[in-house]
């Protein structure tokens, strides 16, 4: 944890930065009132909440909040959010998305549409990103930049680049960043995990992570006139110029390869992170992914351009093999049932999946090792090691991770003590990774060999420039 005399030497340092040094000075507030509840130690996530609710009633003494993305997800993470601190700002591209916040949260906080008005106001120290994917990285380097720390949903990053820039300047700024991967702060993923690394499966072979079905059928959609509570050139951000339509927008931006990768990221970062965690690869990542997918619109122009179905086969050091796939749940059936795919196009999908994991129903991580196996997903841990555990609660295990119970608490903990949340940057990176190799092997239709140290494409110039895309301007991630 930075100290207080540390925090007093960089405020000295940053009299030319007065919104620097006003966010440090906040911190500072905040760090001084949990070390003195915690005696000096590290503060739970309990002790921050009832710390804020109960020793902090001062407004200047809890953070202040800016939420940028009003949608759906970020109305339910401010909402989160605000036992912690005072929301004080309020930025959607959409005015009436920040109306409708305003309307929950205060009527007398203010709204905005461009994230750039926030940044600037010396009343927020922390920012809650639940923008569309292709505006994460954008404003999480700037709010990091401008001092603040960012709660930023997944996925971390819209491409391979933005990763590697993201990762230097939290390394450059000292600023916190806790990622929505909430999963890790569930208690039978982090048993699931622990007990695979402890062993209890035996030496790890191979991980099998499935997704949830998401039907992509959809269009064309005509252009259509922009609604005036809407700002489309800058929703649209780095993104390519488009025309409008409201099915480009909220929810089904994921459906776009324009602005977002998909299935494969949104639902890949969760459950990647788990099978990174439980496989111990997070300093890592593959060594060659091939993947294949499928288009329910094939291409036509003006239809939801991502695809719906996909299969990946990953290798990673140990050797350990991965299946990353769709489920075939209920609404992959429907789809199917309703010819959104044809028999035959499902078998070559499909050609060369082991058949027990072509025809899984469930989402999540199944973990197998040489003598046993385990499946996690929101639903609880199951399989035999899990079962013995249970049974012998005074078993100790072997590998103990980090213990977090509220994701959204962690984050405030960390933005208190200067410690790293549950979910860093730095990891997050990792396991997007394999999400944007996977899109760029599928699209590409080969396979592509990686260096996971040097995190470079190998001996494929034209797979390693899809690591980045054009960027319009003048929305451009500044390196």
């Amino acid at each position: 944890m930075k100290s207080i005399e540390v925090l007093r030497t960089w405020l000295c340092d940053c009299e030319e930065n007065d919104m620097l040094k006003e966010s440090l000075r906040r911190r500072q507030l905040l760090e001084m009132g949990l070390r003195a509840l915690a005696g000096g130690g590290v503060a739970t996530s309990g002790m921050v909440n009832s710390a804020l609710a109960a020793g902090f009633r001062s407004p200047n003494d809890r953070p202040g909040i800016a939420l940028i993305g009003a949608g759906g997800r970020g109305l339910a993470l401010a909402q989160q959010a605000g036992q912690f601190g005072n929301i004080t700002a309020i930025c959607d591209a959409d005015l009436q998305h920040a109306a409708e916040a305003q309307k929950r949260f205060g009527e007398k906080i203010p709204i905005c549409q461009d994230y750039r008005e926030v940044l600037e106001r010396k009343d927020v120290d922390v920012v809650i990103n639940a923008t569309p994917d292709h505006w994460h990285t954008i404003i999480n380097v700037a709010a990091l930049r401008a001092g603040k720390d960012v709660y930023t949903e997944k996925p971390l990053t819209l491409t391979f680049e933005e990763g590697v820039i993201l990762r230097r300047v939290v390394q450059e700024t000292g600023g916190i960043v806790q990622v929505g991967t909430q999963q890790r702060s569930e208690a039978h993923f982090r048993l699931a995990c622990q007990l695979v690394r402890s062993g209890w499966i035996g030496t790890l072979k191979q991980v099998v992570v499935w997704l949830p079905f998401w039907n992509t059928k959809g269009g064309p959609f005509p252009p259509q006139p922009v609604p005036p509570h809407l700002n489309w050139d800058l929703y649209q951000g780095q993104a390519p110029e488009r025309p409008y339509h409201p099915m480009r927008t909220h929810f089904n931006f994921r459906w776009w390869f324009e602005y977002a990768g998909g299935i494969i990221t949104d639902w890949g970062q969760h459950h990647l992170d788990i099978a990174y965690w439980g496989a111990d690869l997070e300093q890592s990542g593959p060594l060659e992914v091939e993947a294949r997918g499928f288009f329910p619109n094939r291409g036509a122009p003006d239809c939801f351009n991502n695809p719906d179905r996909f299969v990946a086969h990953i290798q990673f050091p140990g050797p350990i093999e991965m299946w990353f796939l769709v489920a075939r749940d209920e609404k992959y059936l429907q789809s199917a049932k309703q010819g959104d795919i044809s028999p035959e196009e499902d078998r070559a999908l499909f050609a060369g999946v082991p058949a027990e994991i072509a025809a899984e129903s469930r989402n999540g991580i199944l973990f197998i090792g040489d003598s046993g196996r385990i499946f996690v997903n929101r639903g609880g841990a199951y399989g035999k090691p899990v079962e013995d555990f249970k049974a012998k609660p005074d078993v100790s295990l072997k590998v103990a991770l980090p213990v977090s119970d509220d994701h959204m608490g962690n984050f405030f903990q960390a933005v208190a003590s200067r410690q790293q949340p549950i979910c860093t940057v730095d990891v997050a990176h990792r396991v997007i990774t394999t999400s944007h190799l996977a899109n760029i092997a599928m699209r590409l239709g080969r396979k592509i060999r990686w260096d996971p140290a040097r995190e470079e494409i190998l001996d494929d110039k034209e797979a390693a420039s899809w690591l980045r895309r054009p960027q319009r301007l003048p929305y451009v991630l500044e390196a």
